[in-house]
């Protein structure tokens, strides 16, 4: 079985607090790729960037300083329409889930925001963990803080054996 890892497809991601035309422009393709995992029958998981109100007070939010996703807003809420009944959904403080040992995958392919920060995270402690499994990342599916730092976090993935579609 396939799993398609969906990473912080969020409000505040795509057009509220950290907003990107290029995060909005990739939607339509995000919504897509997990309709076509759904309907073969595969695996989909989503990741939810998560905070609380004391953020700007925590080490991230002392180096991005800009109130985001935080538990319980609309900025917190994935996208509507890509998130289907009973999708399983990950909440995260961080970067990158740690909790990746406690499943069992067989081929993954990440999708989402931000290429440059929490794709690449995840796809490195992914990659770190399951080194002899096939992970992908499809770049028409991700968008970065920049498209400068979108390509470089391409190309530091490419570099540790993930492959870039």
């Amino acid at each position: 079985m396939k799993t398609l890892i969906v990473v912080d497809m969020q409000n505040d991601f795509i057009d509220k607090a950290l907003g990107t035309k290029e995060a909005e422009a990739i939607v339509p393709a995000v919504a897509a790729k997990i309709d076509k995992y759904v309907k073969a029958g595969d695996e989909v998981i989503f990741t939810r960037d998560t905070h609380q109100e004391n953020y700007l007070e925590t080490n991230e939010g002392h180096y991005l300083p800009v109130v985001h996703c935080i538990e319980n807003t609309e900025g917190w809420e994935i996208k509507e329409g890509l998130a289907f009944e009973g999708a399983r959904i990950i909440n995260k403080p961080t970067f990158g889930y740690m909790g990746w040992g406690d499943f069992k995958f067989e081929e993954i392919e990440i999708v989402g925001l931000c290429t440059d920060i929490c794709v690449v995270s995840n796809a490195l402690i992914l990659k770190a963990m399951f080194p002899e499994i096939k992970i992908s990342v499809d770049s028409s599916c991700c968008a970065g803080v920049t498209p400068e730092s979108h390509k470089a976090a391409l190309e530091t993935m490419k570099m540790c054996q993930i492959e870039v579609i």
